[in-house]
């Protein structure tokens, strides 16, 4: 009795254990299968010479080098030297360090939220990049269709500074909510974030782009491809030299609250023409004027004297019969006296 008891309790704990068993390994199978991070918050590869990284990334193998794909909520420490970040969508950020930042992305808006150091950033269309600190948030935004080229970072602790090479840059108070935008060419330095004390910056702030070296061709190209180029790069035009135009604006102030916003001041507007001036003539030797009299001196000069011939004694000729007559009574009269 016992033994017909016992044998149906121990099929069906063979058939839960089974059932367990297979709830198990199909919960392996889909975490295997499925990724362990979404694909749409990797930001871009990361490299440098002394970095460190935490949070959320990935490592991959590329072409036999190992690298760091950054993804949303990494954090990421420059202790020295440069850095630089290749993003999904093409473009390149630059962070030179001592800096200290976090990354965040989502739904193609990119937010950088930096705490020390400077970024330069050059992106194209995507993705709209947002840069925070604990004072400000700097928005950039595209003029056309043209990329944006940023540089945002600190000079010292407490000295922010902003140059916008290309496209323009929003810059909002956190506490307040004002706002004001730099336009693009423009170089400004801001104390504790007051934007009222925005002032000219003499570049302070340099960090310089890196951009990604292009691989060089297969040497196996045919010799006649390269020299087409060089044909090609030969027949091209020379560039004229052209004089070139800044605009230098103070920075557009918005007010909110107003219905009409102020217009800026005309007279502190700046036209900068930079030209390349040409190296001067330079003469060597003797340069003589030319004389003033130029009609006398290409006058003919008197000919020396020639020596001319005695000239002849003349024969006296046969005089007249007056004279005849003359000389024969002035002799008859001296004979007789």
């Amino acid at each position: 009795m016992k033994l017909k008891t016992y044998l149906p309790r121990l099929a069906r704990r063979a058939r839960l254990s089974a059932a367990v068993c297979g709830m198990v390994c199909a919960g392996l199978l889909v975490a295997a299968a499925a990724p362990d991070q979404p694909a749409g918050d990797a930001v871009g590869l990361i490299e440098g010479q002394d970095i460190r990284v935490t949070g959320p990334m990935s490592v991959e193998v590329v072409d036999g080098q190992t690298k760091t794909i950054l993804r949303s909520g990494s954090d990421v420490q420059v202790k020295s030297g440069q850095a630089r970040i290749s993003l999904q969508e093409g473009g390149q950020i630059s962070i030179c360090g001592p800096a200290h930042f976090s990354v965040l992305k989502s739904a193609g808006a990119l937010t950088l939220a930096l705490e020390s150091g400077a970024i330069h950033a050059r992106v194209d269309r995507e993705p709209a990049l947002t840069v925070y600190t604990a004072e400000i948030q700097a928005q950039t935004m595209a003029i056309g269709d043209d990329p944006r080229d940023v540089l945002v970072g600190f000079a010292s602790p407490g000295m922010m500074c902003i140059h916008t090479y290309r496209g323009a840059l929003r810059v909002e108070q956190q506490l307040s909510g004002r706002s004001v935008i730099v336009p693009q060419g423009v170089d400004v330095m801001l104390a504790n974030g007051q934007i009222e004390e925005m002032r000219t910056g003499a570049g302070q702030c340099k960090c310089e782009l890196q951009i990604a070296k292009i691989p060089a061709a297969p040497a196996g190209g045919s010799e006649a491809a390269a020299n087409s180029n060089d044909t090609a790069g030969s027949e091209k035009p020379e560039a004229k030299e052209e004089p070139i135009y800044t605009v230098i604006m103070p920075p557009l102030e918005f007010d909110a609250k107003a219905k009409v916003q102020p217009e800026p001041d005309m007279r502190l507007m700046t036209i900068v023409r930079r030209v390349r001036v040409r190296p001067a003539l330079v003469f060597q030797g003797r340069v003589e004027g030319e004389p003033a009299a130029t009609s006398a001196a290409t006058t003919a000069a008197p000919k020396p004297p020639v020596a001319s011939a005695p000239a002849k004694k003349a024969a006296p000729a046969e005089g007249s019969v007056v004279d005849r007559m003359r000389s024969f009574f002035r002799k008859l009269w001296t004979r007789g006296g």
